[in-house]
């Protein structure tokens, strides 16, 4: 059985419809639906079994989980970047991961974590996914640093070089559609467009950077997600790995591909940054991929043009937008 935490989310249900490519339908979904539109992501897709994280929680700490145990793949957490409530993710993002970690070795399972790009707070100490990185870092916000903390103890107790933890950047895709604010501009490109032929970015305020043209490592959802079994598949490739392009574009070039999907002339305006979010802040994200290359991983991660218009034309301008 694999078991899939945050299973009805963006990479998790992704992750899901890989699996089921793969013709693997042993598939615990185990989530918080609540009256979440997240249910739909889950509607074109076979597993055995869903359930309400804390009910999955207690299977585990309780040593009741009823199925023999193939791979833990932990997508579940609070991915707000704003969110406000530290208690609650130290609990939901740091508490949890750790306990679901525990359960795969203990099982001798395959774990596999979403860390993020987050961790590396304002880049100025660099991209690189080592551990002698990974120990300097200051996250930005509280929940980068909810993923750094987890990174952290499983350096510290021993289990880095015993699972993989992954370090996504900027990831958009299928099956988003449920994270309002925290929607890839992508597709919150693809709506603006469809409504006003403009789309809006925000003003830059760093003087090495023009307007639009702050930089970010956009990956595709597809291709996280192949990263993802490849990783499955290869239960010696462990420790700390970015997952991106391993090139920075410019959210100009975003909006210009989006434009292209949509068959479009661009039109793009400038905006002002809400004050909160100037100091927080990241103007250049770059994911060096050279850790997961010379694990041996094949997967060609696809350009910003083409992962979006495969976004654009196949899921976003179609009636069922679902993977």
């Amino acid at each position: 059985m694999y078991i899939v935490t945050g299973g009805a989310g963006f990479i998790g249900s992704a992750m899901v419809w890989k699996l089921n490519e793969m013709g693997i339908t042993d598939i615990v979904v185990v989530d918080n639906l609540a009256s979440t539109e997240k249910w739909k992501n889950l509607v074109n897709r076979t597993y055995a079994e869903y359930l309400h994280r804390d009910a999955f929680l207690d299977l585990v700490l309780h040593d009741e989980v009823p199925w023999e145990v193939e791979a833990v793949i932990h997508m579940g957490a609070c991915s707000s970047t704003t969110e406000r409530d530290a208690d609650f993710l130290m609990d939901n993002n740091l508490r949890y991961t750790k306990a679901m970690c525990e359960f795969a070795l203990g099982q001798g399972a395959r774990f596999i974590n979403a860390s993020s790009a987050a961790t590396y707070g304002d880049g100025s100490l660099g991209f690189d996914d080592s551990v002698q990185t990974m120990l300097r870092l200051k996250p930005l916000n509280m929940y980068g640093y909810s993923k750094q903390l987890f990174d952290l103890w499983a350096h510290r107790e021993g289990r880095l070089d015993q699972i993989a933890s992954l370090k996504f950047f900027n990831v958009y895709g299928p099956n988003e559609y449920h994270k309002g604010n925290m929607m890839s501009v992508v597709c919150k490109a693809f709506s603006q467009i469809g409504e006003t032929g403009v789309m809006k970015l925000f003003r830059s305020y760093h003087p090495d950077y023009a307007d639009g043209g702050q930089m970010r490592d956009f990956v595709y959802v597809k291709d996280c997600v192949d990263a993802m079994w490849w990783l499955l598949r290869n239960p010696d490739a462990n420790g700390l790995f970015n997952v991106g392009t391993g090139t920075a574009r410019e959210w100009n070039h975003l909006a210009r591909a989006v434009f292209a999907a949509m068959e479009r002339e661009p039109v793009i305006e400038y905006m002002d940054m809400p004050e909160e979010l100037r100091g927080k802040y990241q103007y250049f994200t770059q994911a060096p991929m050279r850790r997961l290359a010379d694990a041996g991983c094949p997967v060609r991660f696809r350009s910003l043009e083409d992962g979006a218009r495969d976004y654009v034309q196949n899921y976003l301008a179609q009636v069922d937008p679902y993977l």
